[in-house]
């Protein structure tokens, strides 16, 4: 499945909490519904992402994890 992102954020080489912080910032910018590629390389995104998206009502798509570098596809909420 190749998923077509509306925006990306790129969070290599920065740790936590930078990565959520920022995508928190990032989201508010996108449209409802829109998908957003988050790139990590902060091992910690795999707790913090997913728990941000339940706490604010966001679609965590997919996730997938290689090469050092941690994807997220998250599809912002519709209010």
């Amino acid at each position: 499945m190749t998923l077509e992102a509306d925006a990306t954020l790129d969070a290599s080489g920065l740790n936590c909490p930078e990565p959520v912080m920022m995508l928190h910032n990032k989201v508010r910018d996108i449209a409802p519904g829109a998908l957003l590629k988050v790139i990590a390389t902060d091992p910690s995104t795999q707790r913090d992402i997913p728990k941000f998206c339940v706490f604010l009502g966001h679609e965590l798509v997919e996730k997938s994890e290689g090469e050092g570098r941690y994807l997220y596809w998250i599809r912002k909420k519709v209010e």
